[in-house]
C-alpha cells in the first residue's frame, strides 16, 4: 500500500472509531446500554477507494444519495453492500434492483411495485443473488412529499403492500427532520410509527449532527457522511 492510501485508511479508522464512540455515549445517555445502533457509512462524492478502505477496516455496508454513483461504486467494490437511501425516479427501480443491499426511501406504491418487478428481473437474469431487498418507509414529517417520504396516513398502506410482495420485505422505516423542526420530536414521532408498524422492525434516523439526538429518540441505524469521510469534494 502506497503512503498516501495507508494515510487515508488510517484516517478513516480514525474518525470512525471516533463516531463510534459517540453513538456508545449516546446509547448510554439514553439507558439503551447493550443495544445495538448500525453505523451506515455514506459515501456521497467520495471515491469507490474510500470503500475498499472500510471494507477492509470491517465496515462494508455503507450508503448512497445518487444512483448512478452508487451503481458505478457497487460494481467497483463489489466486497461493499451498497444501501440506497436518496430518492428513486420509478424509472430507476430495475437499476436499484441489481445492486441494492436495501433501500431506504420507500414513498409510494408506484416505486414498490417497480422494484418488485425489477428485483424479479434482476433474480431471473442472475444478477442479483440475494432474493430479497430490506425496505424502509421513508416518512414526510412536514407532509411536504416534493422531497421526498410519505405522509403518515399513507404508511400503512405502504407496509402492507411491501409484506405482501414477493421480493421484497419491510425493514422499518426512516426519517429526516425538515429544516426547522425539532429533531427531537421528529424522531420520537418516527419511533412511535416503527414501533406501531410492529415488532422487530428499525428505524434508520440520524446523521453526522444529530445522532445523538436520533440515538436518543429511538434510531437503530444513523447514516454519517462527513463525520467520517470528512466534506465533500467539490463537484
Amino acid at each position: 500500500m502506497n503512503t498516501e492510501k495507508g494515510a487515508r485508511r488510517i484516517e478513516l479508522a480514525g474518525n470512525i472509531a471516533r463516531v463510534q464512540e459517540r453513538i456508545d455515549a449516546a446509547l448510554i445517555k439514553a439507558g439503551r446500554e447493550g443495544e445495538k445502533v448500525q453505523l451506515l457509512p455514506v459515501s456521497k462524492f467520495h471515491p469507490a477507494e474510500d470503500l475498499r478502505h472500510l471494507v477492509e477496516l470491517g465496515y462494508p455496508v455503507v450508503a448512497e444519495n445518487r444512483e448512478q454513483e452508487a451503481r458505478v461504486k457497487a460494481a467497483a467494490v463489489p466486497e461493499a453492500q451498497v444501501h440506497m437511501i436518496g430518492q428513486i425516479q420509478s424509472k430507476k427501480a430495475n437499476s436499484v434492483a441489481r445492486w441494492a443491499a436495501a433501500v431506504h426511501s420507500i414513498d409510494s406504491e408506484k416505486l414498490i411495485l417497480g422494484l418488485e418487478r425489477g428485483m424479479a428481473l434482476a433474480l431471473e437474469r442472475g444478477e442479483r443473488s440475494s432474493p430479497v431487498l430490506p425496505c424502509f418507509i421513508q416518512l414526510s414529517a412536514d407532509g411536504d412529499t416534493s422531497r421526498g417520504g410519505a405522509v403518515a396516513a399513507d404508511v400503512d398502506k405502504l407496509a402492507a403492500v411491501l409484506r405482501e410482495s414477493e421480493h421484497l420485505e419491510l425493514a422499518g422505516v426512516m426519517c429526516v427532520p425538515p429544516l426547522g423542526a425539532d429533531p427531537a420530536a421528529v424522531f420520537a414521532w418516527a419511533a412511535g410509527i416503527r414501533d406501531g408498524l410492529g415488532e422487530g422492525l428499525r428505524l434508520s434516523a440520524g446523521m453526522s449532527g444529530d445522532l445523538e439526538t436520533a440515538i436518543c429518540g429511538g434510531s437503530d441505524i444513523v447514516r454519517v457522511g462527513t463525520a467520517i469521510f470528512g466534506n465533500r469534494p467539490l463537484r
